[in-house]
């Protein structure tokens, strides 16, 4: 099978030249574009969640030799969720390779998160199955950049510190709440609201509902610590 000059590109950015190019082929096929005679990726996104999930934790053992599993099982999810995913797709700029079904591309679908998360998913398994786990690991890696060493911030996100605070003090979990989606189905902003059971609330905004949980829990941690000083 020959690829397309579209293709060909993309495997130069990821660093692997595939000796079944049928793989990479079906890494970027959507299942809104599959058919009898083409196979998406949803059973190689399988896969490599999978690939991944080990290639990450092998990678946060050997970053820090005494880390218990407490600390490393946020470190882990913040490696592996879709935002992460996403991300390293989005630098290899994966989305333009996708093939995507005429519905799926007029909604946006190049710039979706969580399409972008499986795709990733999916080449990673393609590179795994064409050459094995050494290049896949070393992929990713790549991919992921320094994220491994820097992930302590980001597991340790504000709705965490905002649960322990709650918790620390004798109160229930904070309760989020949608108030508003507004924008364009592939662009939308999201407005949540976190509030403790002592009445302590704040909003935030932005473009994913995480983010916007995320930004509502700053805000609500700053005013605590702000009141408190």
């Amino acid at each position: 099978m020959k690829l397309s000059a579209e293709l060909v590109a993309l495997e130069a950015r990821l660093g692997h030249q595939f000796s079944r190019p049928e793989l990479l082929v079906r890494a970027v096929t959507h299942s809104s574009m599959s058919s009898a005679n083409r196979e998406d990726n949803q059973r190689l996104e399988f896969l490599g969640d999978r690939v991944l999930g080990l290639v990450m934790s092998e990678a946060l053992l050997a970053n820090d030799k005494t880390a218990s599993e407490g600390q490393l099982a946020p470190r882990f999810n913040a490696l592996v969720r879709k935002e992460a995913c996403a991300d390293a797709a989005r630098g290899v700029a994966l989305g333009d390779a996708l093939k995507l079904g005429r519905s799926e591309m007029m909604s946006g679908g190049r710039r979706k998160q969580a399409l972008l998360g499986d795709a990733m998913e999916a080449v990673i398994a393609a590179v795994y199955t064409d050459a094995g786990l050494e290049v896949a690991r070393k992929m990713i890696l790549r991919l992921w950049g320094n994220r491994v060493q820097t992930v302590e911030a980001d597991a340790r996100d504000p709705k965490t510190a905002l649960q322990e605070w709650a918790q620390a003090r004798g109160q229930k979990p904070p309760v989020y709440k949608l108030l508003e989606r507004s924008g364009l189905d592939h662009a939308p902003t999201f407005t949540i609201a976190v509030c403790l059971s002592d009445g302590a609330t704040a909003q935030a905004k932005a473009n994913s509902k995480r983010k916007a949980e995320q930004a509502a829990a700053g805000n609500l941690l700053n005013q605590l610590t702000s009141n408190m000083s």
